[in-house]
């Protein structure tokens, strides 16, 4: 399957979840969020993929709910709860190839 048709399909399923949820006018930035995953995943474990995403919606949704509504303010949250999570990745991936498996060897 080819990755336009992916993301099309990951459109139409989005879209079909707000409405379910009922958060129909709900805009998902979702190239930041599969990097973010990609990156969670790749730099701690798969399973923090999910999680981690989960967090940076959740730290979006509740900045939403102190009065920066809607998809601007949603979308400035997402971002500086994004750009948290990277650097942590970053810090993650430079600590284990510090002490990745040459490391190891040599203690």
């Amino acid at each position: 399957m080819a990755v336009s048709d992916e993301m099309q399909i990951l459109g139409e399923w989005c879209e079909q979840l707000a409405r379910a949820l009922q958060i129909p006018d709900l805009d998902v930035d979702q190239e930041l969020l599969l990097d973010l995953a990609r990156k969670s995943a790749d730099s701690v474990i798969h399973a923090a993929a999910p999680v981690t995403a989960f967090m940076v919606g959740y730290v979006a949704g509740h900045e939403a709910g102190r009065g920066n509504a809607g998809s601007e303010g949603s979308r400035s949250a997402t971002a500086r709860a994004a750009d948290i999570a990277f650097g942590l990745c970053e810090q993650r991936a430079s600590s284990q190839s510090v002490s990745g498996p040459e490391q190891k060897k040599q203690s």
